[in-house]
């Protein structure tokens, strides 16, 4: 799905949210390498999973082609600073629901750009009868936790001893959930 793009100013940067174009592709390649080496709230270590250039440009296109699927960047001075996704399945019994999730350059922390690339996730879903957005998130996140609650989503579950950190310790994810029934 495609929306329109939206202008934001918060602490005194400009930065625009669209819907992410083929021509975006190689910037997010890179950019996604970026973000994971930049903190452990990802759930990659930098590298891991690694997508090519054919390979944004196949998850764009399918993304704009989908009614179930958005991909957004958030661009400052024509770069590519974060970006976020929605993703639906083709099956009938989950075609209520999606999974939302968010990567913002550390640089840019603290200027809203995660809550609005959600806030305008949130807008698309509910315009579009999605019934349910999921997400999960280390427990260690406080803050993208209480940003969560604040816009409307209850945590559904725990996933203990999800995840293995840095400090070599292990870490719950929390699985977060937002209903508009």
């Amino acid at each position: 799905m495609v929306v329109d793009k939206q202008e934001f100013e918060v602490n005194g940067l400009l930065y625009t949210i669209r819907s992410a174009s083929i021509a975006d592709a190689g910037e997010l390649s890179a950019l996604r390498v970026q973000i994971d080496g930049e903190t452990e709230n990802m759930d990659r270590e930098p590298g891991e999973a690694f997508i090519d250039v054919p390979g944004f440009e196949r998850i764009i296109l399918t993304d704009t082609e989908s009614p179930r699927n958005l991909f957004l960047v958030a661009v400052v001075h024509n770069r590519i600073v974060g970006f976020s996704r929605c993703e639906g399945v083709n099956l009938k019994r989950f075609a209520h629901k999606v999974e939302f999730g968010v990567c913002v350059c550390k640089e840019f922390w603290g200027y809203g750009i995660g809550k609005n690339l959600l806030k305008q996730s949130i807008e698309w879903a509910d315009a579009s009868g999605i019934k349910k957005m999921t997400l999960s998130v280390v427990e260690n996140n406080e803050k993208a936790i209480e940003l969560y609650k604040r816009l409307g989503f209850e945590i559904e579950g725990i996933l203990k001893n999800d995840r293995i950190l840095a400090d070599g310790n292990y870490y719950n994810a929390i699985i977060m959930g937002r209903f508009n029934l």
